[in-house]
């Protein structure tokens, strides 16, 4: 009798033949704090899930909501399930999976003031730690409000629930940004945590760097030789990085108010990639070897004088217009949004990082909301020939190299260079060369959250923020605050929804002979 021929699921992916499986973590209880959340729900839920749907769980793994919402065990085991079966990137859910997964979340109903909440919290880990073995390591996440974040460090040292329960066991902490407001309130917050918690236990994350092509910066660098000979300010012009969105606030007015585009996405997102292009080779891929040399960059970025944050940024703030063909409205009609803020949606900056491989080179940043289209991505413009060779009089100049990163939505690398157009002249026209994750390894990539908890459970702090580097970051970003305050704010709104911002962003690298990157 003739063996049935395997299913096209069984079959092995050659693409993926010699990649080493991954190691699971120890058992463990993810504890969330703000577990009713909106984060909680759309991302970090459906991360676990798929975790365990792939294997990659520990044995045993318990999860413990912490909210003020009267949920009990139940209850909470129901959101789960629908947060699941709404925003998980594998559906339907799977009913084995579930039962196994499911039976193991637990509630605790408590105001983050209220210590008895908190000891109650104690007492459900020893429980659990009991019933399924969970030897007492544990994985704190504040998915809640910053104004919180103190008063739940504080707390679980109260109880001791940042200690370990032996020798053999672990305790960490997942804290979401924003990492403060500015330097000083950075700096506090720091303070706060560092009273409580190690360094080497607290995990500060930025889900940016958690997606495949951010990650893949340091292997596209430092594991081929092609293209590291070339990164440095002999050949690189100079190098842009974009984080643009098509959404606006999203209801989320009050918050963003606050912050501006600045502190949502330069200061954290932009100055991580920022950090990673530039960044010298780590003496090995070990946690601290890489975070050091991250932090040698920010370093490198001297915090902008007053007339530098008048020549080197620009802000916008968008008004009515199209997206889509659909009208929106101006970002001081969004709701719960101030009729007269002044708060940014458009940022554009030009730095330098002083260093031997950079010194003279711009890298140009800017990010909005509201913008054609939304991508993220980094690119390196390479300088021209140093010869035209093939430069024909009246016609223009050969078009530069560019290496470009695609952070989202596409995550992949594409390649321009000049190519000879089949004929009898001699017609040089830019071609592309495009790499792409999914399709050259024929598996969806994983939400970053899903790589970044796992690491946390792994003990893996590579892709997550050293205390240094956040300060640090936040010394350049806040000088460009404080250097805005010294001068009246243009004329808002200054773009419409649905351009690529301000004209005074075009005039900031058009002056410099060069021009923002079509997307």
């Amino acid at each position: 009798m003739m063996a049935s021929s395997p299913s096209q699921a069984e079959l092995p992916n050659p693409l993926r033949q010699g990649i080493r499986q991954e190691r699971v973590p120890e058992p463990c209880t993810m504890i969330i704090f703000g577990a009713t959340g909106d984060l909680t729900h759309r991302k970090l839920i459906p991360a676990l899930y798929n975790q365990a749907l792939e294997r990659r769980l520990p044995p045993n793994f318990n999860m413990v909501g912490f909210a003020r919402r009267p949920y009990n065990d139940e209850t909470f085991q129901q959101e789960a399930l629908n947060s699941i079966n709404k925003f998980s990137r594998r559906r339907p859910v799977q009913p084995a999976v579930w039962d196994q997964f499911g039976k193991n979340i637990h509630y605790v109903q408590s105001d983050f003031t209220n210590p008895e909440g908190y000891k109650k919290l104690a007492e459900t880990l020893d429980k659990i730690d009991e019933e399924s073995g969970t030897r007492g390591n544990r994985l704190f996440y504040l998915s809640t409000n910053p104004d919180d974040y103190p008063t739940i460090v504080q707390n679980l040292g109260k109880v001791g629930l940042d200690k370990t329960k032996n020798s053999n066991s672990w305790v960490r902490i997942i804290v979401e940004k924003p990492f403060g407001f500015d330097l000083p309130s950075a700096l506090k917050l720091n303070e706060t945590i560092a009273s409580v918690f190690h360094e080497n236990q607290i995990y500060r994350i930025d889900h940016y760097l958690g997606k495949e092509t951010v990650q893949n910066i340091l292997v596209f660098r430092f594991a081929n030789s092609i293209f590291e000979p070339l990164w440095n300010r002999q050949y690189v012009d100079h190098i842009q990085i974009i984080v643009s969105e098509e959404l606006g606030v999203e209801g989320r007015g009050p918050y963003y108010d606050e912050s501006g585009a600045i502190r949502d996405m330069v200061q954290n997102h932009m100055m991580q990639v920022l950090s990673l292009i530039c960044m010298e080779p780590p003496s090995n891929f070990e946690a601290n070897a890489v975070r050091d040399e991250k932090v040698k960059v920010l370093r490198a970025i001297a915090p902008l004088t007053p007339d530098d944050v008048v020549e080197r940024t620009v802000r916008g703030q968008y008004g009515p217009g199209m997206i889509n063909g659909e009208p929106v409205p101006g970002y001081r009609e969004e709701e719960r949004v101030p009729p007269e803020t002044i708060t940014e949606t458009y940022v554009a900056i030009k730095l330098f990082v002083d260093n031997w491989r950079w010194a003279g080179v711009p890298i140009y940043l800017r990010t909005g909301k509201r913008l054609p289209k939304r991508t993220s991505e980094v690119a390196l413009q390479f300088k021209p020939v140093p010869h035209g060779l093939f430069s024909q009089p009246g016609e223009p100049p050969i078009e530069p190299n560019v290496l470009a990163l695609q952070i989202q939505p596409n995550e992949g690398i594409s390649l321009k260079f000049g190519a000879k157009v089949p004929g009898p002249t001699m017609n040089i026209r830019p071609v592309t060369m495009d790499f792409r994750f999914g399709q050259s390894f024929g598996v969806a990539a994983a939400d970053a959250y899903e790589r970044l908890i796992l690491d946390a459970m792994l003990g893996d702090s590579t892709l997550f923020a050293r205390r240094d580097e956040v300060e640090q970051a936040w010394a350049i970003v806040t000088s460009i605050i404080d250097g805005w305050k010294l001068h009246m704010p243009p004329k808002f709104p200054n773009y419409e929804a649905g351009t690529w911002g301000p004209h005074e962003a075009d005039e900031l690298i058009e002056r410099d002979g060069r021009r923002w990157r079509r997307l």
